[in-house]
């Protein structure tokens, strides 16, 4: 598995509409690359028959390949009948940000011997019921090395460390366009200062009637 750019999810409310509309935006312009439906929360927890539904909506209007969900061992039967209907799924595990209310915030998760073991029990419970690959999210280094060598299929790390299969980082953090970051986070570049000093020369020479000057008016 290759590091691949994810954008940021579920700090706004999404519909699965505006998901399909998002995933079909994307479709349009990929040659190779594997497109991943995201399953926004409320898509999948009322019932399985309503979680097949909205990935068979995904692949078919989305254009996705292949559907993402949150949860181990609660969301398993749910990935199953989803792989059953012939839909590849790609589980996530440890920090889920569908759930941080119930987690109490973005908090590392599996720090505690029984958290641990949830940890792995989820990841093993995602691999069981048919996904493909499965995300660790806000896990330890070392507990994410030992589901890596764990488990049959790829891990896809997001503040796990070196050890997963592949890497992923919010689009948004990677490039310094947000105000907070988490602490594993790299900027690779800080667009966010240089984009807030562009408009506030802007909205300075508008001020000043600096602009449009004639070079840049019609004549």
């Amino acid at each position: 598995m290759g590091n691949t750019v994810q954008g940021h999810e579920n700090t706004l409310p999404v519909t699965l509409d505006e998901m399909i509309y998002h995933t079909r935006m994307v479709a349009r312009g990929v040659a190779r690359a594997l497109i991943v439906g995201d399953m926004p929360f409320g898509s999948y927890q009322v019932s399985s028959e309503e979680a097949v539904r909205n990935a068979i909506r995904l692949i078919k209007e989305g254009g996705a390949h292949a559907v993402k969900l949150e949860g181990g061992r609660a969301v398993a039967e749910t990935i199953e009948r989803i792989v059953r209907a012939e839909i590849p799924v790609m589980g996530h595990v440890g920090l889920t940000p569908q759930a941080v209310h119930r987690m109490g915030g973005h908090r590392v998760q599996g720090r505690s011997d029984a958290g641990a073991r949830r940890v792995v029990e989820d990841a093993l419970a995602v691999q069981e019921a048919g996904a493909f690959a499965v995300v660790l999210e806000g896990v330890p280094e070392d507990l994410a090395r030992a589901v890596t060598g764990e488990l049959d299929i790829p891990t896809i790390g997001i503040g796990a460390g070196v050890h997963c299969d592949g890497q992923v980082l919010v689009m948004h953090d990677m490039l310094g366009l947000s105000d907070w970051t988490p602490s594993f986070v790299k900027q690779y570049a800080s667009l966010g200062s240089v984009a807030a000093q562009a408009a506030r020369r802007f909205a300075e020479e508008v001020a000043e009637r600096k602009f449009p000057d004639e070079a840049h008016s019609y004549q």
